[in-house]
């Protein structure tokens, strides 16, 4: 029972500071001023099919980009056929660094971390660096632009110690949905 009565008077203590605290937060900086503000051409939902290479199977990339955390960060996920892979993205702005960075984690058990350099209000390019990827990639780098509501991505993978050939895929709107297996 002291311990239920102290923690309701630590809570009645802290609670009037969090409400001040949360009052004097500064809104949001003009639209101009907003590192995200350009990514909301990209929100929703995205399909992309890669072309067939070497007779491998036909691969469909569905994706969802959203603002989450109060509009402070970009939630970005996708699966491949229908969760034989997929990743989850999240892009903030760093102030100390004074430049976007993400976190990807993906379902084959590697990472990335990278930063984001905005292009101009349609385009964009990421540099990863990867952590844990058994085909021995260590870097990507891609550039992704949206015109006419389609996007366009060119990733390229750095291995062996050489960047490879870009790859290029468009995306379009969709209604399909990002599925992970159980």
């Amino acid at each position: 029972m002291r311990l239920l009565t102290t923690l309701i008077i630590t809570l009645q203590l802290l609670l009037p500071v969090s409400i001040v605290h949360a009052q004097s937060l500064p809104e949001s900086k003009a639209v101009a001023d907003d590192p995200l503000k350009m990514f909301d051409k990209f929100l929703g939902h995205w399909e992309s099919v890669f072309q067939k290479v070497d007779g491998k199977p036909t691969v469909v990339d569905v994706a969802t980009w959203e603002k989450t955390l109060n509009g402070k960060a970009i939630r970005s996920q996708h699966s491949i056929n229908d969760g034989v892979y997929g990743g989850e993205m999240m892009m903030v702005w760093d102030n100390k660094k004074k430049s976007l960075v993400f976190f990807y984690f993906t379902t084959a058990d590697f990472y990335t971390m990278g930063t984001i350099e905005v292009i101009d209000d349609t385009s964009f390019i990421a540099y990863e660096d990867v952590t844990g990827s058994v085909e021995g990639i260590t870097k990507v780098k891609s550039t992704s632009s949206i015109k006419d509501d389609i996007i366009t991505v060119s990733t390229s993978y750095f291995k062996n110690d050489q960047w490879q050939e870009p790859e290029v895929r468009t995306y379009h709107r969709s209604n399909k949905k990002v599925r992970f297996r159980s």
